[in-house]
């Protein structure tokens, strides 16, 4: 399985929760209705919660306080589906739709993605 990772940073013009409302309430109920045409197994949001915690703990490992907002995980079969499903007239406008309205939450230029392959081990 390939999986998508986005670690998102919102907008400068955003709050926490207007950005975790906006992409819970209205982005993701985009992307899952694009979800079969883009051929995307799931979709999974983590919306970063403020604990005090991550401070010890990046301290602790010797990690960069470098934090998101969110991240999103795209899963999708495998590669050569991904590009199949991708090359399509219809996921190519689904996937236009979809990052036309991350430019409405997402600061792009803070944010990181990347492509992996897919491990669970528990």
């Amino acid at each position: 399985m390939i999986d998508v990772v986005l670690c998102a940073r919102r907008r400068d013009d955003m709050s926490l929760e207007e950005f975790h409302r906006y992409w819970r309430d209205k982005h993701a109920p985009l992307v899952a209705s694009h979800a079969e045409t883009l051929g995307m197994l799931s979709y999974v949001l983590y919306l970063t919660l403020d604990t005090g915690l991550e401070s010890i703990v990046q301290e602790a490992r010797g990690c960069p306080a470098d934090v998101y907002d969110g991240i999103a995980v795209l899963s999708f079969e495998s590669l050569d589906e991904m590009a199949a499903k991708g090359a399509e007239p219809a996921a190519l406008a689904a996937a236009e739709e979809l990052a036309a309205d991350e430019r409405r939450f997402i600061d792009h230029a803070r944010s990181r993605i990347w492509f992996t392959e897919h491990h669970t081990i528990i």
